[in-house]
């Protein structure tokens, strides 16, 4: 819990620590506020305003994306200098002068890019898991059975948690001692000292099941609303098609088979598109369930993290975060590609 302190007090300290922007978005709240008054208690005031919006509407287009450039855009192209900037390891004061690729000859050839970069993309293996477990609770739910809408809340609660309190939870399930899954274990006639000398049953706190019990936990999270998202997709299937294949003298497992599942695919492609981009944000869950001192459970983000704000080693970490948005960009462009593609 202390590692989770520190990374929020990290977390608040790089979002709210911006002097330059709070003054701006204080001045831009003033000035808005103030239109709005004065378009109500004084139209004619505004009225030479509101008519030019009137008949310029792009400009209302222009000031969010000039937000979205001046916020995304340029702040990566600033994340791709520093990565190839003089600022060396170690240094708090910045520098900005040209120190060439050697960041990104240090990142790859660190024994810690390789452990971190197959982290990140065993997360990924929650993808399929989470498909299946959501495909079968949706034509579990797809029975009419009594308790059904009451079923469906119950299991899209967890998506509607946040990473911290899903991995503060888990964190307590997973203790060897004390934990919820082990003394449910134990109820169940398992011996669970004795496998935990043998270093099973460990779950979070052993280096061979850390990955697995992150995805597990993950799964749990996203499974409900894979399961919600197929179930709408389900329900949108033409009643008479049922009925005609039901005239037909097919059966509903074969119905589903060659009927229903084939027209999930655009639903399937969003859910894989969205539960790869959750894979790939999920620092503040690893963070809330093991920490980020636990190099065993190291993902690209979480190594970065250290790497800035334990080591102060600032444009190694901006490498590092540009390795990763062309992982990102290689990874998630061409499912939204497929997604958009079959819908």
């Amino acid at each position: 819990m202390e590692q989770v302190s520190e990374f929020l007090d990290n977390f608040g300290y790089m979002t709210f620590s911006n002097t330059q922007f709070w003054i701006g978005f204080g001045v831009l709240a003033a000035v808005i506020l103030c239109y709005q008054l004065a378009k109500r208690f004084a139209p004619s005031v505004t009225a030479p305003v509101t008519t030019f919006f009137d008949h310029h509407p792009l400009i209302w287009i222009c000031i969010p994306a000039a937000l979205l450039i001046y916020f995304v855009y340029v702040s990566l192209g600033w994340n791709l200098w520093v990565s190839v900037s003089d600022w060396g390891d170690g240094m708090l004061e910045a520098s900005y002068g040209w120190g060439g690729f050697g960041n990104y000859a240090k990142m790859f050839t660190s024994p810690n890019f390789w452990p971190a970069l197959r982290n990140t993309l065993l997360l990924f293996c929650l993808i399929p898991l989470c498909l299946l477990l959501g495909l079968g609770l949706a034509l579990l739910m797809d029975q009419g059975l009594r308790g059904t809408a009451v079923f469906r809340t119950l299991i899209l609660l967890p998506f509607a948690l946040s990473f911290v309190v899903t991995g503060t939870v888990w964190a307590y399930m997973y203790r060897p001692t004390g934990g919820v899954l082990n003394s449910f274990l134990g109820l169940l006639g398992v011996d669970v000292s004795a496998a935990m000398k043998n270093g099973s049953l460990m779950w979070a706190s052993s280096n061979r099941t850390i990955m697995l019990s992150i995805i597990i936990a993950m799964v749990w999270q996203f499974s409900g609303y894979v399961a919600v998202i197929f179930l709408a997709a389900i329900k949108n299937v033409p009643v008479n098609v049922i009925n005609a294949a039901k005239l037909d003298g097919a059966y509903m497992p074969r119905i589903y088979w060659k009927l229903i599942i084939p027209q999930l695919k655009g639903a399937m492609g969003s859910c894989i598109t969205i539960l790869a981009m959750y894979a790939l944000r999920s620092f503040d869950f690893i963070v809330s369930l093991v920490g980020y001192t636990t190099s065993s459970a190291w993902t690209l983000p979480i190594w970065m993290y250290n790497e800035a704000f334990q080591n102060n080693n600032f444009a190694y970490s901006a490498a590092i975060s540009c390795f990763l948005l062309a992982l990102v960009l290689v990874l998630i462009l061409p499912l939204t590609y497929w997604t958009n593609r079959r819908s």
